[in-house]
């Protein structure tokens, strides 16, 4: 019989689910709405219903941004995928480069700021190599839910149901399965062989259910084009590279013109050449394809009107038009006192009349109206604010330059996070928080950069769901589900298993990996404790079975994050996750039974 705060429970549920289905407001939105709506009825207690807020899985998460943050901003996870993927001929040699190494990484980084990490990569490497973007994001996101769900610090759902079994543990609730605390490797010798079969169907049939979107084919834009001068300075990360390796020799978005080496230029153009240092290149590019190619790690811009204080990557990139009162108008840029007149900046690339000049960029007499991007600090927004010299178009924001000489020391704090998590000599937030410090200390990135890198929003969904979790068990509603589920399956575990397993799967792509966790471990402690069971292959079910959300783009973070990128409708996502969900789910319950045993 259910209770009055059980009914009101399966309507607050309810409504938030058809909100997060039909409505367009934000799911922190609406998951903080159902939170308030718990609290003012009084469906638990406060601290229970805010106790996601000091939940380990989610503050975990909210940590292993800022990580994946230190890894971007040092340019290494740039220099492993250069290292790792380099520049492939072919969708099949891309995806092999791709998939399998994001699956191994998002089992050690939390796959939602991996695949943030990734997305540009991939955009870059579609730009330079031709292949179709189309055909790369979609399995992204499904090789990084794959690998995340094959480890406990992989992707969040495993870490809030890790925290929520510590927290029924130090409850010690008498009828409750007994339960053990989940260690990094708990869901790998299930999620690993699933994660293996899932990524070969990905690369062999997955692809070929993908759309085709030829960018040869989209209308063409008349953009501003730009010419852009940069060399390979001594230490240069791309001294010794061939032009192909390094992406030159056939690139999309943008065209090397020439190589310059001394006073002489190195026709013709071969992706064999190999870079040296001191080499100029010469590139046209329009102002979107600029900010990358300005952030290669490796190009130095070669036209700086006076050493620019601070580091690099601390500058910002700006497109301007030459105001008529600039006191560089009738000037080329050799003639230009090196005394920061009229700032400290680099000339990054000129256009005029929106063409690039002919002429290097040195010798370009400039003229009101030219276009320019270069290069600056964040003092040139104060002294040319009254716009007397040049005339700021925007901000070209998107790209930084990497602090690559921290690049080291990034992989080795990271790489020291994930061995003391894995070792049980740190708990993994312990960890997190010390590389985090760690990061901070030896600059690898700001504090600014790294309180900006949290998904606040993602923080905020996940911290309401484990509340939502407590409502669902003080109004009686999970035992109530729990007693309806136990009568279908009878007292068979593998049944009740399945049972758990196909729910958890359909609730993740119906609404959120984050609900359904919360939802269904009330439900499933209720369902291991009815029959007597050992909880652990039930916590590996919900694991595995609240991460795979392969049908539906708003139910897991990074199918939302590919959405827009690869141009994709809901229906892409359904013709390869659906038979992708079948697969990996005969794999999961055939599979746990026999290694975790009732």
């Amino acid at each position: 019989m259910m209770t009055a705060d059980a009914w009101i429970t399966v309507g607050i549920l309810a409504i938030t689910f058809a909100l997060l289905l039909f409505s367009k407001l934000p799911a922190h939105v609406i998951f903080l709405g159902a939170l308030t709506a718990a609290i003012t009825f009084g469906l638990a207690p406060v601290e229970e219903l805010l106790k996601g807020f000091s939940n380990q899985g989610v503050l975990t998460v909210a940590v292993l941004f800022m990580i994946a943050e230190g890894m971007y901003s040092t340019g290494a996870i740039t220099m492993i995928s250069d290292r790792i993927v380099g520049m492939p001929k072919s969708l099949l040699s891309g995806q092999l480069k791709i998939l399998p190494p994001v699956a191994l990484g998002s089992a050690f980084l939390n796959n939602t700021p991996l695949v943030a990490m990734m997305i540009p990569v991939i955009r870059d490497l579609s730009r330079t190599t031709g292949l179709d973007s189309s055909k790369l994001y979609i399995p992204l996101s499904y090789a990084s839910i794959l690998g995340g769900a094959s480890t406990l610090i992989g992707t969040s759902t495993n870490l809030i149901i890790a925290g929520l079994v510590i927290e029924q543990i130090t409850k010690n609730d008498l009828g409750t399965p007994a339960m053990e605390r989940i260690n990094i490797f708990v869901p790998t010798v299930v999620g690993l062989p699933a994660a293996i079969i899932g990524i070969v169907f990905l690369l062999f049939i997955g692809t070929k259910l993908l759309p085709a979107r030829d960018s040869g084919k989209k209308e063409e834009i008349k953009r501003r084009l730009y010419r852009a001068e940069f060399f390979i300075d001594v230490d240069s990360y791309l001294a010794g590279k061939t032009l192909e390796n390094a992406g030159f020799a056939a690139p999309t978005g943008y065209s090397l013109n020439s190589v310059r080496r001394g006073e002489k230029e190195k026709p013709p153009i071969e992706p064999g050449l190999v870079l040296r240092k001191g080499d100029v290149l010469t590139f046209t590019t329009d102002a979107e394809g600029l900010p990358a190619l300005w952030a290669t790690i490796g190009l130095t811009p070669l036209n700086t009107l006076s050493p620019i204080q601070g580091e690099r990557y601390r500058h910002r990139l700006v497109e301007v038009v030459v105001s008529p009162q600039s006191s560089v108008v009738g000037r080329t840029i050799e003639d230009l006192p090196e005394t920061g007149e009229p700032y400290n900046a680099a000339i990054v690339a000129i256009s005029r009349g929106g063409e690039p000049p002919a002429v290097p960029l040195r010798k370009v007499r400039i003229k009101p109206g030219d276009n320019a991007v270069i290069e600056v600090e964040d003092s040139f927004f104060y002294h040319n604010r009254n716009e007397i010299e040049f005339i700021l178009i925007k901000r070209l924001r998107g790209y930084r330059v990497k602090r690559t000489d921290r690049a080291i020391a990034a992989i080795v704090i990271t790489a020291a996070m994930v061995t003391s998590a894995a070792l049980g000599l740190l708990t993994i937030l312990n960890a997190a928080l010390l590389a985090t410090f760690a990061m901070l200390a030896t600059g690898c990135m700001s504090i600014r950069r790294a309180t900006k890198s949290i998904e606040w929003n993602t923080v905020v969904v996940l911290g309401c769901a484990v509340g939502l979790e407590a409502a669902v068990t003080e109004s009686g509603l999970a035992d109530v589900i729990g007693s309806l589920v136990s009568a279908f399956g009878g007292n068979d575990p593998y049944v009740a298993l399945t049972v758990v397993f196909v729910s958890c799967v359909l609730m993740t792509n119906i609404i959120t990996n984050a609900a359904a966790a919360a939802f269904m471990f009330p439900i499933a402690v209720s369902i291991a404790g009815d029959i007597g069971s050992s909880f652990m292959p039930f916590a590996v079910a919900l694991m595995l079975g609240t991460s795979y959300s392969f049908l539906n783009p708003a139910g897991y973070q990074t199918n939302l994050m590919v959405f827009e990128p690869g141009g994709y409708t809901t229906g892409d996502y359904i013709k390869v996750g659906l038979p992708l969900t079948i697969l990996v789910s005969l794999v999961v319950i055939l599979l746990t039974p026999l290694i975790y045993e009732f």
